[in-house]
């Protein structure tokens, strides 16, 4: 077993694979513990290497990076002078992963955390709300006025003609009319708060990579599985900004606190802007609030226990997005019993939902929380 930077190896029996297959699982998990840096990934794999003999004479590492390359999974750009073919030139390039690669990293996450997920048709959820909707049920009912044309059973409205007049003198009324039942389709419209806080890798536990895998899974559960829904990602610490999902691999924690309330403030301007019914803010944190930014510009921070001034700020944007129907789904890593009661108040003033998990669960934990609350009735 290897330990480095708190993380745990230990020894994988792989099904028959090829060795690049083999190393490139390896490797996908690597890079997204180094947020993306392909050279500290392929040490890591060295490292591996020496201790494990993933490779022989037949494959090295270095034809490993050939077919990365190859693959077009990294690129190795050069500065001119500096590398490359030709002539008086030494040493090598800038590594980096490409889109293709990114996406890869997306896909896995989701197979991790989600299972392997069946594709299914756009927006397969059903509100339960019948009506003029846009998924077929299978299911009819007398036309009434005001029902569209295009929604008539011109094939059991027949049916029914010939039912109820015979093949003789054969007419049809608007009695004889059936339409097919159809669903409304649920669109959900979710801000997932990432905490990218100074304690997220304290006390020698990785938290920022399980949710930022968590992330990467969502956001391709959503754009292959939901493609109606919407999904913003916004990470906070003294203040908060949005990412986009490509960014995802990269993200890092920063030598910051933790100003919950900025990234309340963000998430709910970003669901104003939306046209989808249900709206929803998740949060992933394992810290309590520290921070606040003052109308003057500067910080307010407080570390040491909770601090009613920012506390009560944090009150304030959850009775806020409860007035404006965003319920919050609250992910507390930590388990300190003061801050689980802070976070069962703040839930209590916007009336969502707290939940306390592990690292572990978390992904799960997610999915279902998302799943159900896609359940939901269009208001």
């Amino acid at each position: 077993m290897i330990s480095r930077k708190g993380f745990r190896f230990s020894s994988y029996n792989a099904p028959a694979q090829t060795p690049f297959e083999k190393l490139f699982e390896i490797f996908q998990e690597l890079i997204t513990h180094t947020s993306g840096d392909v050279d500290e990934a392929l040490d890591w794999l060295r490292e591996l290497d020496q201790e494990y003999e993933l490779t022989d004479d037949d494959y090295t590492i270095e034809d490993f990076i050939e077919d990365l390359k190859a693959k077009g999974y990294i690129r190795e750009e050069f500065e001119e002078g500096k590398g490359g073919d030709g002539e008086g030139k030494e040493g090598k390039g800038t590594r980096s992963i490409t889109a293709k690669m990114e996406r890869i990293i997306r896909q896995r996450a989701l197979d991790q955390i989600f299972g392997k997920i069946k594709r299914s048709g756009t927006g397969n959820h059903r509100t339960g709300k019948a009506g003029i909707g846009d998924e077929h049920t299978g299911d009819f009912r007398e036309y009434r006025y005001g029902d569209s044309l295009d929604r008539i059973s011109m094939t059991e409205s027949l049916k029914n003609a010939q039912v109820n007049h015979g093949l003789d003198g054969f007419s049809l009324t608007e009695d004889d009319l059936v339409v097919e039942d159809t669903h409304h389709k649920a669109q959900m419209s979710t801000v997932l708060m990432i905490d990218i806080s100074h304690s997220m890798i304290l006390y020698g536990e990785d938290r920022i990579t399980p949710a930022k895998k968590v992330a990467m899974a969502l956001a391709e559960l959503i754009t292959t599985r939901y493609p109606k829904d919407t999904l913003d990602i916004l990470v906070f610490g003294n203040d908060a900004w949005p990412i986009p999902i490509k960014d995802l691999p990269y993200l890092k924690v920063g030598p910051y606190h933790t100003n919950t309330v900025a990234g309340l403030q963000l998430a709910m301007d970003m669901l104003r802007r939306k046209k989808n019914t249900n709206k929803q803010i998740f949060m992933i944190t394992d810290g309590k609030p520290s921070c606040l930014r003052l109308p003057d510009g500067n910080y307010y921070k407080n570390s040491v226990g909770l601090d009613d001034f920012i506390v009560e700020k944090c009150y304030n944007m959850a009775r806020q997005a409860r007035r404006l129907h965003i319920p919050i789904t609250t992910f507390m890593i930590a388990q300190d019993p003061y801050l689980m009661q802070f976070v069962r108040q703040f839930t209590e003033a916007n009336k969502g939902k707290a939940l306390f998990t592990g690292l572990q669960g978390l992904g799960e934990m997610i999915f279902e929380d998302y799943e159900q609350n896609r359940r939901k009735k269009l208001k």
